[in-house]
C-alpha cells in the first residue's frame, strides 16, 4: 500500500471572529504554501458536499459541530479542539459531540487532539482514543521576526473571549491590587463576550484598567510588545495560542497549572511561564503576578507552529492512517 497524496483539503470553520475560523484560514494558508487547494466552509454546509465526503481524493479536517459528518465521511480527521463542557455546550451538544467521537473510534475516521493533556483527558475521563496530535498554528504575523521597539513593558494583558468558564472574573480582582501596588503599571483586556459588563464592574472603574473589545491582529501583537505579563484564568484550555503569541512577543505568560498550555514552553516553567494555582485563589493569583513582574524574559522561537509545518503534520497523519493501494486500477476502484 502506497500513501497517494489528496488532491485537495476541505477543511471546517467557525462562526466567531478568531478561535477555529482562524485555525482553519491558518491551515488554509499552510496548505496551499505546500501546493495543495483547500476550502473552508460552514459545518452547516457540510451535507451538500455529500461526493466531497465520501472521496479518497479529498482530504477532510472537521471542527466543532462539522464532527457530526465524521461517521459517514472516509479519509476525515476529527479535531479534538477542547474537553466538552456541559456548561459551556449544553448537556444536548455535549452529549451529540462524545457520540461522534465514539463513533471516529469505531469506523474510518481518526481523532486529532491539539494537545497531549487533551488526548489524556479524553481518554481518561470519556474512554475515547485520540489517534494523533498536532497543535495549532500561528498567525504570520507572529512570524515576524522579533525586534525590541524599546516601548515600555508596563502592561497587564488578557486576551480572550469574555464568557464565564474562562474565569476572567477570578483574576480581576487580583489583577486591581496589583494596580494599586504599583502606580507604573496598567492593564488591559482585549476580547469581547456576554461578561464584559460584569468584568467592568470588577473593575471598578479603575483609570488604569482598560477595556479594548476587538481590534486587528497588528494591534493585539502591539499590545503584546508593550505587555510585561501576559495572564489567562482557564484551567481547561485545550492547548492556548495566544500563550504562544505572548511568548514569540517576549511576554511573561502566567497561566493556571493546568491544560495543554503547561506543555507548550515546560522548559520556561518557573522563568518566562509563571504557574497559577488552578484554585484561582486570589492571595495565590497576585502573588503569582508579583512574581511575574520580577522576570526578564526573551522571546520564545516558534518556527514549528508555522502554519506551513502544521499542514505538513496534517499530512503526515494522513499518509500514516489512510495509505492507499499501490496500483492505478486498485485506487480508481478505492475512489468509486
Amino acid at each position: 500500500m502506497n500513501w497517494i497524496p489528496p488532491e485537495r483539503i476541505l477543511l471546517t470553520g467557525g462562526h466567531e471572529i478568531g478561535g477555529l475560523q482562524a485555525f482553519a484560514e491558518a491551515l488554509q494558508d499552510g496548505f496551499g504554501e505546500l501546493g495543495y487547494p483547500a476550502e473552508i466552509i460552514q459545518p452547516r454546509a457540510l451535507f451538500s458536499h455529500m461526493r466531497d465526503l465520501r472521496s479518497l481524493r479529498v482530504l477532510k479536517i472537521l471542527s466543532t459541530t462539522g464532527m457530526f459528518a465524521g461517521p459517514i465521511a472516509r479519509r476525515a480527521l476529527c479535531m479534538v479542539h477542547a474537553s466538552p463542557l456541559v456548561y459551556d455546550q449544553g448537556w444536548l451538544t455535549t452529549g451529540v459531540l462524545l457520540a461522534c467521537y465514539k463513533m471516529a473510534n469505531m469506523c474510518s475516521a481518526q481523532l486529532v487532539s491539539v494537545s497531549d493533556y487533551l488526548a489524556v483527558h479524553m481518554r481518561a475521563f470519556y474512554g475515547v482514543n485520540v489517534d494523533a496530535v498536532v497543535r495549532n498554528p500561528v498567525k504570520p504575523i507572529y512570524l515576524q521576526p522579533y525586534f525590541d521597539s524599546g516601548a515600555p513593558r508596563d502592561y497587564i494583558t488578557y486576551v480572550g473571549r469574555l464568557v464565564a468558564y474562562k474565569n476572567v472574573d477570578r483574576i480581576v480582582p487580583p489583577i486591581v491590587d496589583l494596580l494599586n501596588e504599583s502606580p507604573e503599571l496598567k492593564a488591559c483586556v482585549i476580547g469581547d463576550g456576554p461578561e464584559r459588563s460584569r468584568l467592568q464592574e470588577l473593575a471598578g472603574g479603575h483609570p488604569r484598567f482598560e477595556f479594548r473589545g476587538q481590534p486587528s491582529d497588528q494591534d493585539v501583537k502591539q499590545q503584546l510588545r508593550r505587555t510585561k505579563v501576559f495572564v489567562s484564568s482557564h484551567v481547561t484550555e485545550g492547548f492556548g495560542i495566544t500563550y504562544v503569541e505572548a511568548l514569540s512577543q517576549g511576554c511573561v505568560v502566567a497561566m493556571p497549572g493546568s491544560g495543554g498550555g503547561v506543555e507548550i514552553a515546560l522548559d520556561r516553567v518557573g522563568e518566562s511561564v509563571q504557574l497559577l494555582p488552578i484554585s484561582l485563589d486570589s492571595h495565590e493569583v497576585l502573588a503569582v503576578l508579583r512574581r511575574a513582574l520580577t522576570i526578564q524574559p526573551s522571546p520564545m522561537p516558534i518556527e514549528c507552529y508555522r502554519a506551513r509545518n502544521v499542514a505538513q503534520a496534517y499530512l503526515e497523519v494522513d499518509r500514516r492512517f489512510f495509505p492507499q493501494p499501490a496500483t492505478q486500477a486498485q485506487a480508481a476502484r478505492a475512489h468509486n
